[in-house]
């Protein structure tokens, strides 16, 4: 089957700059945007990217400092990111909520979502001043931070045995949010951002517990398009585009560890996403993919000849997301994390360029734009030796349960 050019993002290849803004547990709240200086500096950031092809990145508005003021929206945070966009031409998807929201709203409180959805208002008709048609996620990862914050408890509000809730919860706020900005701008397109997961039992007598983990992670579309816990007012078409975030650690057993690639186990990308297209016949992107350090040219890799695979087999898979696109400090430790295209730190807002990675991103581009141009058929390339890429899923296995613990 010949893939069919797309006509949703203006460039396959996308960057996400990385913007979550939650406090930790000492209380210290995170700002990775301006830890990178991103937002002094996103004109010259775009402009690199572009250099390379991608002319799409994902972004977020910094909600605590929107609304720092209850009720008083002042979006002078934003408001560089916007300029920059608009003079550089580059396409943005918007988070509103990025793990972090203002220190006066409790977040299983019924007042989190009525702000939250005048929030999405404002958002909207600032965004619609310089967009006809703007990309929207409302909640990013309702999924996994249902399962951090309410259920294992190593997130902001660190509760722990209450992840439906918490998913109903974020649900109800998407839900509300999507009301809100379709009155403002009924051409705003929304996505709803999760992660792709596959989870296995460890032993015999798992099987259930592991099928009903998998399962979870539908549960939150569902939820938004109507078919599960109506009551929430979710519509079939409050999503447009489906974001699947997937990470070299997104294969586990239950009651186990990670599934790593060359486990005979692990389950190709391409299927997963081929589950999920039959699941909601929505068009498709991978809107996080990343790993550390010298083994991100060898992940691009796979994860390209995944998603082309799955163009190939008929599956709407409308482009890549580069996540991050900058480096920047870790979460807990501020350790400088290598792990994207650019690097920060340097003065003035000079990014140096991770060069192994630039030439596999050109290479792959080379490749998409042949099997999107009929000029070449997909040739599965997918390697026989992925032992870097396990032993990268051991070191970030040990990073996670490392961060997790502290």
């Amino acid at each position: 089957m010949q893939p069919s050019a797309s006509n949703v993002f203006a460039s396959f290849f996308l960057g996400g700059f990385e913007c979550s803004t939650h406090r930790l547990k000492n209380g210290r709240r995170l700002d990775l945007v301006a830890a990178t200086e991103h937002d002094r500096y996103a004109a010259s950031d775009y402009r690199l990217l572009q250099q390379f092809g991608i002319r799409t990145v994902r972004e977020g508005l910094r909600w605590h400092l929107i609304e720092s003021t209850p009720g008083r929206f002042d979006f002078s945070s934003a408001d560089p990111v916007f300029r920059a966009a608009k003079e550089t031409g580059t396409e943005v998807i918007w988070d509103l909520w990025h793990y972090g929201w203002p220190d006066h709203l409790e977040i299983f409180s019924a007042n989190f979502v009525k702000h939250f959805a005048v929030f999405a208002r404002a958002a909207a008709t600032r965004l619609s001043e310089n967009w006809e048609a703007p990309f929207v996620c409302p909640v990013n990862e309702i999924s996994f931070f249902a399962f951090a914050g309410g259920e294992a408890g190593f997130f902001n509000p660190f509760a722990r045995h209450h992840g439906d809730e918490m998913k109903r919860q974020l649900v109800l706020a998407s839900v509300t949010a999507i009301r809100a900005m379709r009155e403002v701008n009924p051409r705003i397109r929304f996505c709803l951002i999760d992660p792709l997961i596959n989870v296995l039992p460890r032993r015999p007598g798992l099987e259930q517990e592991a099928q009903r983990y998998h399962l979870s992670q539908f549960e939150a579309c569902d939820m938004i398009l109507g078919r599960k816990d109506p009551e929430l007012g979710g519509q079939e078409d409050f999503v447009d585009l489906i974001g699947l975030n997937y990470y070299i650690h997104n294969q586990w057993t239950a009651g186990g560890g990670m599934i790593v690639p060359s486990d005979p186990r692990y389950r190709h990308i391409r299927d997963l996403l081929a589950d999920n297209f039959a699941r909601y016949g929505k068009p498709i992107f991978i809107a996080e993919t990343g790993i550390e350090d010298e083994t991100r040219p060898a992940w691009l890799r796979y994860i390209c000849n995944e998603v082309f695979a799955a163009i190939a087999a008929g599956i709407p898979v409308e482009g890549i997301c580069l996540y991050p696109v900058l480096n920047h400090p870790g979460w807990d430790d501020d350790r400088h994390c290598h792990n994207g295209l650019l690097d920060y730190g340097q003065a003035a807002g000079k990014r140096a360029v991770y060069e192994p990675l630039a030439r596999e991103i050109e290479r792959q581009r080379g490749i998409i734009r042949r099997l999107r141009s009929g000029e070449e058929a997909f040739v599965d390339r997918r390697e026989s030796d992925v032992s870097a890429l396990d032993w990268a899923a051991h070191t970030m296995e040990a990073l996670t349960e490392e961060s997790r613990s502290t």
